[in-house]
């Protein structure tokens, strides 16, 4: 039986803290599905095609990964795609907090899956969607908190 882990997230934009997460995993399972969720409760700066076309030119060179978009319960995706493992990158003691809320949610509602938190490397451990919006919209550097082929989307969308 095939090894799949599901890693969610909005990716809004894809940064390279979940890259070095993305590539980290792909050595520990058979396939990686990138799942680009979307929640109705959230304003996203790119869309989920935009989104999922990013991920998909960042990670081209792996033949073990996938990229999908869905928008509902991860469990719910998990059940259809027969997947068991759904991981989550965690930069500070507050993502511990949340992500270990939704771990808890999570086993309540689907209990065969299991949650693998993996921890940002020290290097990424600051850079996160919200703070390289952030760091865009005030004309700062770029480069290397980002693919360098999102940098000028990046920069058209927040200065445009």
């Amino acid at each position: 039986m095939s090894k799949i882990a599901v890693y969610p997230g909005s990716f809004d934009p894809i940064t390279t803290g979940h890259l070095d997460i993305i590539e980290r995993i792909s050595h520990i399972f058979d396939h990686v599905i990138i799942l680009v969720t979307e929640s109705n409760e959230k304003k996203y700066l790119f869309s989920a095609e935009e989104r999922k076309a990013f991920l998909k030119k960042a990670t081209a060179d792996n033949k073990k990964i996938e990229v999908d978009s869905f928008q509902g319960l991860t469990v719910e995706y998990m059940k259809k795609r027969k997947a068991h493992v759904i991981v989550r990158g965690l930069r500070a003691v507050a993502d511990f907090e949340y992500e270990g809320t939704l771990a808890s949610m999570n086993r309540r509602l689907a209990p065969d899956i299991e949650t693998f938190m993996v921890f940002s490397r020290p290097e990424y451990y600051f850079i996160s969607s919200r703070g390289v919006k952030e760091v865009a919209r005030n004309n700062g550097e770029l480069k290397g908190l980002v693919p360098d082929f999102v940098i000028s989307d990046l920069q058209k969308r927040l200065r445009g």
